[in-house]
């Protein structure tokens, strides 16, 4: 039994493809050659009607050039003149000849040879009569003039009726093209939604796997059907899924092992340089109570760099583990504000929560961590006396939260690097214990893992202010 299941979803796609093309091709190919034909047309008929309006022109130009020699002649008599006169003579009847090839009508061109040849004949009459010669060629000339203005008008109406059927073809071209073109691009419509309609249904059955997979729900089996590189990337994202689940298991079991494995040898050696120092083993000499206090202080700084690490790293991976629920912002903050009260109030510091009720789809507890850690960092760098500011506005289907602080804000060199992990300012206060350089890259980790944005802003002044944007605001 015929099955399209048996292709790839790229043979199916192809030939789809190719129907649609041959369709769409052979419309504007058809088309093209009409166009084509009409523009052959369009250009020869322009050539002529430039061609025949320079030849009208010629012959008007060489007329007047004709009757300006053929009056002097008549009163200075001189051979040059009338060589002039028959020089241009011979250009107007050339371009009569062109004009007469080209279907302009023998009557007129009759009758301009038949006035240029009575001019000529009153150009060699007596002498004596050249008064009455003159008025005669002044009246030729006169019905050489009416002549070209009744062929420049024949060159206008030819020009204009062979436009005219040149725009009756083009338009009856244009009305079949068209028909054509609807008729394919209806049967293209039809044809795309019928293979979008039967290959979107594998596709839409992928996003939602990976979607899945985006979530972190690892529980779920991956099963997709279709065509049969679709049936197989199916089978790739079910192997992912399982890959990482392995994963996540080993990078929990890896955060577990590696706290105890490092924690308990750097507990034996502080142990182990207490006992030194204590002197169990024997008097230290001064020198050797340097080396052993030494030891001691970098075992110190080992085991909370360690703890650092573990810390970030356990943050990091918790961030892909969001469990959103409905949270009012505003309510939130005031929470992280009285838990960390006797920490401000040490410092006899004001801390304000300004803006109305706000909620959005959150992880309260990890949004809260965030959070908590700039009200730590602004306690932290805030001096004695000083108000800490926290504000929640909305704008169209996002939730923005503002935390200002009058301390000494970041250094100019420090502002790019400061959501780095493990990183360190230079301004840094004298009167409290020098931070590891993670809390701000775990504000970022969670910030970013809900699809928002967190960043330093630039206030020109003094003081710290962070600006953190969330969607799903309502």
């Amino acid at each position: 039994m015929f099955s399209l299941n048996r292709y790839s979803f790229r043979q199916l796609l192809l030939v789809a493809f190719l129907l649609i093309a041959a369709l769409l091709s052979a419309a504007s190919l058809r088309g093209l050659f009409q166009l084509e034909g009409l523009l052959r047309q369009s250009s020869e008929g322009a050539r002529q009607a430039v061609a025949h309006t320079a030849d009208a022109q010629v012959l008007a130009e060489r007329t007047v050039a004709m009757e300006r020699a053929a009056r002097q002649y008549l009163v200075l008599d001189d051979p040059v003149l009338r060589q002039r006169f028959e020089e241009a003579a011979r250009d107007a009847t050339s371009a009569l000849a062109r004009l007469a090839d080209n279907r302009i009508p023998s009557n007129l061109a009759a009758d301009w040879r038949a006035t240029e040849a009575d001019i000529e004949a009153q150009l060699s009459g007596p002498e004596p009569a050249i008064r009455l010669r003159e008025v005669t060629v002044t009246t030729a000339f006169r019905e050489l003039e009416s002549i070209n203005a009744a062929i420049a008008e024949q060159v206008r109406l030819a020009t204009e009726a062979r436009n005219q059927v040149l725009m009756n073809e083009l338009e009856a071209g244009r009305t079949q093209l068209g028909r054509q073109i609807l008729a394919a691009i209806g049967i293209s419509i039809v044809m795309a939604l019928g293979f979008g309609l039967w290959l979107a249904r594998p596709l839409k059955r992928l996003e939602r796997a990976v979607v899945s997979l985006g979530e972190n729900r690892l529980d779920q089996p991956i099963d997709i059907q279709g065509p049969t590189d679709v049936r197989l990337l199916g089978r790739r994202l079910e192997w992912l899924r399982l890959r990482l689940a392995e994963l996540d298991s080993d990078k929990s079991r890896f955060l577990r092992h590696v706290s105890h494995e490092l924690k308990t040898p750097l507990a034996a050696l502080r142990e182990g340089v207490s006992l030194l120092e204590d002197g169990v083993t024997g008097e230290l000499s001064e020198n050797q109570r340097e080396v052993a206090r030494i030891l001691r202080q970098n075992t110190h700084v080992l085991q909370s760099q360690i703890e650092d690490l573990l810390r970030f790293n356990a943050a990091a991976f918790e961030a892909r583990q969001l469990v959103r629920r409905k949270t009012e912002l505003t309510a939130l903050i005031k929470d992280l504000v009285a838990q960390q009260r006797l920490q401000w109030q040490a410092r006899q510091l004001s801390v304000q929560v300004e803006g109305e009720p706000l909620s959005a789809e959150v992880d309260a507890d990890k949004l809260g961590t965030a959070l908590g850690n700039l009200l730590s960092n602004a306690i932290r760098f805030s001096p004695l006396g000083a108000t800490i500011r926290f504000s929640v506005t909305r704008v169209p289907g996002r939730a923005c939260i503002d935390i200002v602080d009058q301390g000494p804000g970041v250094a100019a060199a420090d502002r790019a690097r400061v959501f780095e992990p493990f990183y360190r300012g230079e301004r840094q206060p004298g009167d409290a214990v020098r931070g590891s350089g993670i809390g701000l890259s775990i504000v970022h980790e969670y910030v970013t893992a809900h699809g928002g944005q967190v960043e330093l802003m630039d206030d020109g002044g003094s003081g710290a202010h962070f600006h953190i944007e969330l969607p799903h605001a309502r």
